[in-house]
């Protein structure tokens, strides 16, 4: 059960269910509408991401991650840059291949 001070300072544009709040792309698009944009420039948000500028041009050039051109200045918005980050989450058993404890492929022994 979600905790009655934590669901009162929520939005009221959120739905609740006995589990949390109830988000979906038309309740966040809801929460969202009322909240001002909170633009970042490229060095902020290469920053922000703690990767260098031409990587992040890299990933805005790949569609990874939206940006806007106003005249000759990128700009990109927070809430894209946070939804990238989301986006890169790394799913629990998905680097089982990068672990050194694992045991060693029976397939690659070499014959005397």
């Amino acid at each position: 059960m979600v905790d009655k001070e934590v669901q009162r300072l929520i939005s009221p544009a959120l739905g609740w269910t006995e589990r949390g709040p109830d988000v979906t792309p038309v309740t966040y698009a809801r929460a969202m509408a009322d909240s001002p944009i909170v633009w970042m420039n490229s060095g902020e948000a290469a920053e922000y991401l703690g990767v260098g500028t031409r990587t992040l041009y890299k990933f805005i050039d790949e569609g990874k991650l939206d940006a806007y051109k106003f005249g000759r200045v990128i700009r990109l918005k927070q809430a894209d840059v946070d939804r990238f980050i989301e986006s890169c989450r790394i799913e629990p058993g998905s680097l089982e291949h990068l672990r050194a404890d694992r045991p060693a492929d029976s397939s690659a022994s070499v014959d005397d």
